[in-house]
Formats: structure tokens, C-alpha cells, sequence
């Protein structure tokens, strides 16, 4: 009240604003009661003690408008009754958002932001300390269950979870504490928001303190933010750190001088001044000296108290906004006074008298108001008679003498630009035992780098395991939501916090596997040269003229060929090589299995032959064989022809057969030719099993047949068992398969073919003549 009438002396003696007109007030208690707020609102708009509904019997100066109430049900109710008649009226305590409802409420304004902002705020103000498990406290009234909702929507759309919500049941004279602090003790969250009164909350707070329950981050609404209640030393241990939103303190240095000059000698016919000395000072004036009251005796009042000595910060926030209000009247007024005939708001351009306008007339000018206070803030009313939103951000300290104080650390203005919306001095933050580090309040402790976050079936997703990143995949920050996955050169390292570049994998003349075969592989191929050196050098004895020598020496070079072709198998696969390597293979091999499959017919043919009259003995020529030989190795490079033009093979880089290698290989382009070219070996090297099989029974002098079956046995036995090996290998083993199996079957075909041969010729001399191929030799025995 004393800031109403501070601000209507200050413009009554501003020469600049309102000249030559005199503002006055009239002050009516509503008692925090809806039957007084009722009976003072029809009293003004009456315009005197009796209320006549629709009259007006005011003989002096107009109302022009009407500045309260405190609390939003009374406000509500003024609202909706001065609605009716247009008549401007500005709050500056009620904070309901019910209040921006146009269509109920077309006159109503105020200097308090709505609980929309504050709420908003409150959410704002958990994300930025990183809070995400928060519990909720509200009053089961109007204020508490719209907040409630509304700070529970925007903690749940901040990404944050609310572990609790319960409600101050203000009709039981407990509060319903032990079942509050119950919950609290119970639960994990350690910040708890609490939208409530300061009356309300002390009983909270007086039960928190029986049950010893600390530890907790109190996030306040700005009903009890600045409150004197709460601000004793004993609330220390649980109270000291609360951070919340206050009600935005300018700077009115004037109005401080202002209240420490008042006495109430100097207003005496000041009702309200003589009751508020006695209450604020706990005396009685002299006329009632020694009263008792409840036993207990009230010392006399006398002019020495200072009033602001017991104004908290509160009080001096909610005069602000009485101030400024005052203000946005006035303002309005000296709009409506300067306007200019043509030019007003109204129809026709016409303007309103000062005099006598009509309260819809000063409505208009009240809802384009704008002005500038005398600390630089910008006033305006927006199309729901909201005013700019901000707020103060204050901290509990601990003061000199030991009790708690609001400290301002920050500032929530959401006219300021983006960014700096809400801003906070993290330095000046305190928290529990004088902590600087912010506390933690979450479900489930962070996850690291390298995990992310799994959600438990059931529970809020602020409730998480932590799970080790999948296959391929990193994180590397902090509580991540998902891990994200490498390029694809590149592999997670062992925790899973970077990738590394892949390793590369392919079998090369470095590895030990790779040159321990290439030069197996060498040696090997020189047995065959070897063979056919002995074969050229014996080439006149029976032993080698019986076996074919024009068909062995093309066998024996077929082999040579076989032992080197593995060599193309090892060292980087490049494009060249790809398409090289198994069709030279093939080919080689097709060459080699068709001169067995040649060897093994001439056996037979020229055992037939011999007998009288027969048919075949045109057909023991080499002209046969060699035919047979190039039509069997034309078939296969017809089969290769067509692969390396339809679906040849390329270079590949694989990624996804072993897990952080990359296997440099061929891919055969085509799996079916691959498959059938390795078939049609398997078939030329069946036939000369079975030819060789069917041929074992001839003489003995003519045992090639027996070598030939064991050749092809132990050839197909090799390649048999490549084929699953060869599917269940991986990278660069797959590769080795191969040249082993290379390798073994062109060693079966050179150890069972002519490794006996050899063994007669260079170490049995005797056994390499005629008689003893055709029988003799052993029949003389």
C-alpha cells in the first residue's frame, strides 16, 4: 500500500507526466477473504458505501482503474465482475494463467508474469544444471495443481523424468508431512521442486528437520523463494543451497528512503499505519500500554522502529510491482491526454476527455502502454495483459548472523536474446555443506564413453542400463543415446571410444604362411623338371618308351605348371591377378587330369589292341591322345571364356566376414563358374579313377592302370575335402586352402605316377628291360 501511494505522490509532483491533473487512491482491505473482495469491488464501481448494481453515484473524480488483488481466486473473482463493466484492473501478485484468458477476462492486466513463464522457467532452470530425476511438491489448490502441471509437462518435454508427485494437502493442519518426507527419504531423486507458500512449507520443513532428512536440492517457486519464514539458522542444515525463482527486484532507492522516513506521527488519521507499527513490532500504542494478550504483555510503541528494518526482500519485490503498476496507469492516462483530435483509437479518429471518460476509454490506452521505468526496464502489456516475463534467479546463503538469505545469482528474461534467455553466475552458486560442484540428481548412474543407454522395460526412460556399443559401433561422449558407427575403413578400438583404422588382410610373401608356400611351392615345381630330365636321359629304355614318353613329358610339364600356378594365389589380389589366377589354374589342372585321363585310355586301348583281329589297334596312336587332351582342355577354356566375360572375377575389399580386418581378395565374380570349372575337374579325374579302376586287373607288365587309380584316388580325396574347408575358411585362410590343396593333388599325381617309375629306373636297373615288362624276367624266377 505504501508503494501505491508512493508512486501517485512521485507522479502527482512530476511536472512531465499527467501536468495539471491530480491522481488520487482509495484503499480497500479484502482480508484474503472472497466476501470482502466481493463487497469492495461493487463498493468502488458503486461509487459509495452502498452498492447499487449498475450505478454509479460517484460525485467526484472518475475511477480510472483498479490496481489488485494479491491472490489469483480473488483476483479471479474481481475479474470476471469487472470485466463486465470494462473497467481496467492490474494485478501484481496473481500469477494464475487462468488470468490470460480473454474471452473471461478482457480487462484484467498485470505486473507479475504469469505461472506459465515461471513454470516454464523452473524447467529451464533443471536442464541447465543437467537435473533429469526430479520430484515434485504442490499445494492441492489452484496454484500448486495448474503449476504442478504445468512444470511436470516441461520437465517432460526438457527430456528429464519426475520421480514423484505429491500434493500439500492444505486442509490438514500437517500438510500431510510425514507422508511427504516419507517419500522423499525414499526416493533416489535429490532435487525436489516445490511449488507452495512459504506457511505451507514451513510445516514441511519443520517435519523434514524432526526426521533429520538432508541431502536434498531444493528448486523454489517464487511464492516462498525470498521468504523470512525459513530463513532461520536451525534450517540450515536442510535449506541451505535452495535455488529458485523470485519475483524480478528493481532498483527503487527512493522508496527505501521513502519507508525509513515514516512514522506514524506523521499519518495519523492512517489507520493502516498504526496497525502495521503494532504487528511488524509486536507493541501497542499508548493508549492500550501493558495490554495482555494470551498472558503475554505487549511493550509500548514508540517513534524510534524503523519500518525498514523488518521489510524482507520480498516485500520490496511485490512493491515494485505495485509501483509499477500505478505507473502503467498513469502512463495510460497521459495517452489518453494527449490525444489529438483525428488521430484517437476510438471511431472516427475521436479521443476521450480526461475528464469524463469512460472506463472501456482508458482500456484502450492501457492495453498499448508502453514506458520506461526508472531502472531501464521497457513495460509493456502483451495480448494477454502479461507483462515482459522475467524473473530473478536466487540462491539460499548463508548470511554473517548464521541465518539463510536469497542471494540473486542469475536472471530469467525471455525478451532477452537467445542465449542468454537464462543467465546464471555459476560461481556465486552454492549448494549443500557449502558445496561448489553441482550436485547429481539422476535414476541411473552416467554411462561412459563406449556404452550407450538401454531402457528398462516398465521404468521411466530416465531409468537406463548401460550397455557395451554394438559390433562396428563407438560413443564418445557421456550418456549417449546411441553409439555411433565407423566409417567403413575404420574399426572401434577396445573400448569401444574411437575408431582405428582397419587392418588389412591378405596373404602375402611377408606372412609366414604365405612364404612358407611359395616356397614349398618352388620346390615342388622343380620335381617335376627333375622327373622329365630323368625321363629325356632314359628316354630309350623300355621302362619310359612303354609309358608313353610324349604323353608323360606333357603330363610332366602340366605339373610344373601346377606347382607354380600357386604362386598367383599369394601376394595382394589385384585386378590383373584376379582374373588370371583361376582360370590359369583351371586350365593347368584341365591340362594336367586330361593327360592322366589320355594315359589311362592308351593303357587300355593298347592291351585290347594286342589280341588278334582287333579293331583298336588304329587307335594306339599319340594322334588319339593328344586329341583327347586338347578337346578336354578346349571344353574348360571354353568354360573360362564365357566366366571372364559374363561375371569375372574382381578385387574386393570385404569388411564384414571377420570383424575390424579388412580382407583384401578375389571375389570370383561368378560362384557358379567357379563351381563348375572345379566340377568339370572333378569329372575329367572321376573318369580316370573309374577307366583306371576297371583297368587294375590287366597284366602286371601294364601296372600303369594301378598308379593311375591311386593318382586319381588321392587327387579327388584332396579336392573332396577342400570343398568344405575352402566354404568354412576365413580371409586369407581360405586362400591358403586352396594352394594346399594345389599343391597336395599335384604331389599325389607325381608321387603315384612317376615316383615308381623313377624308383626303377635310377635304383633298379635291372627291372627296366624288355623281358621283365613282357613277364619273362619274373617267369625264369
Amino acid at each position: 500500500m505504501r508503494a501505491l501511494i508512493f508512486a501517485v505522490e512521485e507522479i502527482n509532483a512530476n511536472p512531465e507526466l499527467l501536468p495539471n491533473v491530480t491522481l488520487g487512491f482509495q484503499v480497500i482491505d479484502s482480508c484474503n477473504n472472497l466476501r470482502p473482495t466481493a463487497q469492495g469491488t461493487l463498493s468502488m464501481l458503486s461509487g459509495g458505501k452502498e452498492i447499487i448494481p449498475n450505478f454509479n453515484c460517484q460525485k467526484e473524480a472518475t475511477l480510472a482503474g483498479i490496481i489488485g488483488d494479491t491472490g489469483s481466486t480473488r483476483s479471479i473473482l474481481m475479474a470476471h465482475i469487472l470485466g463486465l463493466y470494462h473497467y481496467p484492473q492490474i494485478s501484481y501478485f496473481a500469477t494464475n494463467p487462468k488470468l490470460s484468458d480473454r474471452n473471461l477476462f478482457p480487462s484484467f492486466f498485470r505486473t507479475i508474469p504469469s505461472d506459465v513463464f515461471q513454470m516454464r522457467g523452473l524447467a529451464e532452470l533443471i536442464r541447465y544444471f543437467g537435473w533429469t530425476w526430479v520430484g515434485l511438491l504442490a499445494n492441492d489448490n489452484d496454484y500448486g495443481q495448474y503449476g504442478l502441471q504445468m512444470v511436470k509437462q516441461e520437465i517432460i518435454n526438457g527430456d528429464a523424468c519426475v520421480a514423484f508427485s505429491e500434493n500439500i494437502l492444505t486442509a490438514r493442519s500437517n500438510r500431510n508431512a510425514p507422508h511427504l518426507v516419507q517419500v522423499i527419504k525414499e526416493s533416489t531423486a535429490k532435487v525436489v521442486v516445490v511449488i507452495t507458500t512459504d506457511s505451507d512449507f514451513l510445516i514441511v520443513a519443520e517435519e523434514l528437520l524432526r526426521q533429520n532428512v538432508t541431502g536434498n536440492i531444493w528448486v523454489a517457486s517464487e511464492a516462498w523463494s525470498t521468504t523470512d519464514l525459513l530463513s532461520s539458522e536451525r534450517f540450515q542444515p536442510i535449506l541451505l543451497g535452495t535455488i529458485g525463482f523470485a519475483i524480478y527486484r528493481g532498483q527503487m532507492q527512493k522508496f527505501t528512503k521513502y519507508l525509513s522516513d515514516l512514522q506514524p506521527s506523521d499519518h495519523l488519521y492512517d489507520g493502516f499505519m498504526r496497525e502495521l507499527w503494532e504487528l511488524v513490532f509486536s507493541c501497542k500504542w499508548p493508549s492500550h500500554e501493558n495490554v495482555t494478550i494470551d498472558n503475554v504483555t505487549m511493550k509500548t510503541c514508540i517513534e524510534n522502529e524503523k519500518l525498514e528494518s523488518i521489510l524482507t526482500e520480498e516485500d520490496y519485490r511485490v512493491s515494485l510491482n505495485v509501483y509499477t503498476a500505478t505507473y502503467a496507469i498513469a502512463w495510460a492516462l497521459q495517452s489518453l491526454l494527449n490525444c489529438i483530435a483525428g488521430y484517437g483509437p476510438f471511431h472516427g479518429g475521436d479521443c476521450a476527455n480526461i475528464s469524463s471518460f469512460r472506463p472501456w476509454h482508458l482500456l484502450q490506452y492501457i492495453k498499448n502502454v508502453n514506458f520506461k521505468t526508472q531502472d531501464g526496464r521497457h513495460i509493456f502489456f502483451d495480448a494477454k495483459g502479461n507483462p515482459p516475463p522475467v524473473y530473478d534467479i536466487v540462491n539460499w546463503h548463508q548470511s554473517i548472523r548464521g541465518t539463510l538469505e536469497p542471494v540473486t545469482i542469475g536472471r530469467y528474461d525471455l525478451n532477452a536474446p537467445s542465449g542468454k534467455i537464462l543467465t546464471i553466475e555459476n560461481a556465486e552458486v552454492i549448494w549443500i555443506n557449502s558445496n561448489t560442484q553441482v550436485p547429481l540428481s539422476k535414476c541411473s548412474p552416467s554411462c561412459s564413453s563406449g556404452f550407450r543407454k538401454v531402457i528398462v522395460p516398465g521404468k521411466p526412460h530416465c531409468c537406463y542400463e548401460c550397455a557395451r556399443c554394438p559390433q562396428g559401433q563407438i560413443s564418445n561422449q557421456a550418456d549417449a543415446v546411441e553409439c555411433q558407427p565407423c566409417s567403413w575403413d575404420t574399426w572401434p578400438n577396445l573400448q569401444h571410444t574411437r575408431c582405428l583404422p582397419r587392418t588389412t588382410e591378405f596373404l602375402s610373401f611377408e606372412e609366414p604362411l604365405g612364404y612358407s608356400l611359395a616356397i614349398i611351392a618352388i620346390l615342388s615345381s622343380l620335381m617335376p623338371l627333375i622327373i622329365l630330365g630323368v625321363f629325356v636321359l632314359y628316354k630309350k629304355t623300355p621302362i619310359v618308351r612303354a609309358n608313353n614318353y610324349s604323353l608323360s613329358c606333357l603330363l610332366l610339364l602340366s605339373l610344373f605348371l601346377c606347382f607354380l600356378c600357386s604362386l598367383g594365389f599369394i601376394g595382394y589380389p589385384q585386378q590383373e591377378k584376379c582374373l588370371l589366377r583361376q582360370v590359369a589354374f583351371g586350365i593347368v589342372f584341365s591340362l594336367c587330369i586330361s593327360c592322366v585321363l589320355a594315359k589311362t585310355i592308351t593303357v587300355v586301348i593298347a592291351f585290347k589292341a594286342t589280341k588278334p583281329g582287333s579293331r583298336l589297334r588304329k587307335w594306339t596312336g599319340v594322334k588319339v591322345s593328344y586329341c583327347l587332351v586338347l578337346f578336354c582342355v578346349c571344353f574348360q577354356l571354353l568354360v573360362c571364356v564365357i566366366w571372364l566375360i559374363f561375371s569375372p572375377p574382381f578385387h574386393e575389399l570385404n569388411i564384414d566376414t571377420k570383424p575390424g580386418v579388412i580382407i583384401v581378395n578375389c571375389n570370383e565374380g561368378s560362384s557358379t563358374a567357379f563351381w563348375c570349372m572345379l566340377g568339370y575337374l572333378g569329372l575329367l579325374a572321376t573318369t580316370s579313377f573309374i577307366v583306371a579302376f576297371l583297368a587294375r586287373r590287366l597284366p602286371d607288365s601294364f601296372n600303369e592302370a594301378k598308379f593311375i587309380t591311386f593318382s586319381m584316388l588321392a587327387f579327388l580325396s584332396v579336392w573332396v575335402s577342400f570343398i568344405p574347408a575352402y566354404l568354412s575358411a576365413q580371409g586369407m585362410y581360405t586362400v591358403a586352402m586352396e594352394i594346399f590343396a594345389i599343391l597336395s593333388s599335384s604331389w599325389a599325381v607325381v608321387g603315384c605316377i612317376f615316383v615308381p617309375k623313377c624308383y626303377i629306373i635310377l635304383f633298379k636297373p635291372n627291372m627296366n628291360s624288355r623281358e621283365h615288362l613282357m613277364g619273362k624276367g619274373r617267369n625264369q624266377k
